[in-house]
């Protein structure tokens, strides 16, 4: 398969795919006219990279799951483990983004939204407490 068919089938575009090679985690053959040439086993790594990047992965800790999936000799805990510390590092947003659309909703709250320039909004960014 071409960089155009694997993107196709993976979904992810071709210069995402040259990245990936770039950094190491793919390898495709190349031919005598050094176009890459894709495998089926490519193909599958690259979904599992978009896979993975989809569910929030940083590009190390897909290159640890990647190498964890082609180890047969791996524990599943050394999985569980990356992606519990993953689930924790979402939680940790998640709780940041709910504090900040708290703040939020209560300055959109307080503002009057009329004519006068008086802003809750504006004093809070610029620091100023009422």
């Amino acid at each position: 398969m071409n960089i155009g068919d694997v993107a196709r089938l993976s979904g992810l575009p071709a210069k995402t795919i040259r990245y990936y090679e770039q950094i190491g985690l793919i390898t495709p053959l190349r031919g005598d006219n050094g176009y890459r040439r894709f495998r089926d086993s490519d193909l599958h790594k690259l979904r599992f990279l978009g896979r993975a990047r989809a569910l929030g992965f940083s590009i190390e800790e897909c290159r640890t799951l990647l190498a964890l999936y082609e180890d047969d000799s791996r524990a599943s805990a050394d999985v569980k483990a990356i992606a519990r510390e993953h689930m924790a590092r979402i939680e940790a947003k998640i709780a940041d983004l709910r504090a900040m659309h708290d703040t939020l909703s209560h300055l959109v709250e307080a503002c009057a939204g009329d004519a006068r320039p008086d802003c809750p909004i504006l004093a809070d960014l610029a620091g100023k407490t009422r």
